[in-house]
């Protein structure tokens, strides 16, 4: 059975981002010290790496617009600090490999394990996921991020990001190359997805990060779900 960490579940669900970004920032850095070891690379990068994520946070103080912006970046900077260390050292393919999967892989089992528990517990589960969606707009991404609804009703929910703050925060910081990792995050959450079981859809053609003009997240209902059948 799907067991639910993170609380998605709760009614009138709001994220913490500073309880999940610090168990985020934490898992991140400890798949890096094994990333360290398995590539022969010296542990007392680590410390470096860290002392250099401060640096970077207070050179980019002023790109908090809001509190949800203060998280964000000190996600964002953690792959920075990391890939400007391992980029001189593994070069650029491995280096961004490395900083991936030490973001997707340490809570990714979690995270899609809390989403599929979520979906499974709700009633509708598109109303559910459509209520975490706008949850996390409000308090975990904030006014760093541009936000268009072209459609919002009961059979759709698509929601376009038209600015990207983690993308802006590594553009700033010369590593664009990094924000597909970003991106490809919620694929822990999009893959525990069943439109069959579930009753809908999820699309996301193109993200800024793969050169998109925007990033749409669209939900849509597909009929009836395949519990209700028969």
């Amino acid at each position: 059975m799907a067991t639910d960490q993170f609380g998605l579940a709760d009614g009138d669900y709001i994220p913490d981002p500073e309880q999940d970004t610090a168990l985020l920032v934490d898992a991140f850095f400890g798949h890096i010290a094994a990333a360290l070891r398995e590539h022969a690379l010296p542990e007392n990068l680590l410390a470096a790496m860290r002392a250099r994520h401060e640096e970077l946070e207070t050179a980019n103080a002023h790109m908090i617009v809001d509190e949800p912006a203060r998280y964000n970046l000190r996600i964002t900077l953690a792959l920075v600090a990391a890939y400007e260390s391992l980029l001189p050292r593994l070069g650029r393919e491995v280096a961004i490999s490395t900083a991936r999967a030490a973001l997707l892989e340490p809570l990714g089992d979690a995270v899609h394990a809390s989403t599929r528990a979520m979906l499974d517990a709700a009633p509708d589960p598109f109303t559910a996921m459509v209520a975490i969606s706008k949850s996390r707009e409000k308090y975990a991404f904030g006014e760093g991020f541009t936000f268009r609804r072209p459609a919002d009703d009961d059979q759709r929910y698509r929601v376009d990001v038209h600015r990207c703050f983690y993308h802006d925060v590594l553009v700033a910081n010369s590593a664009p190359e990094l924000t597909p990792a970003m991106c490809a995050f919620d694929g822990n959450w999009i893959e525990a997805i069943d439109p069959d079981k579930d009753g809908f859809r999820f699309e996301r053609a193109t993200t800024i990060g793969l050169g998109g003009t925007h990033c749409p997240f669209h939900f849509t209902r597909t009929g009836a779900r395949e519990a209700d059948a028969g």
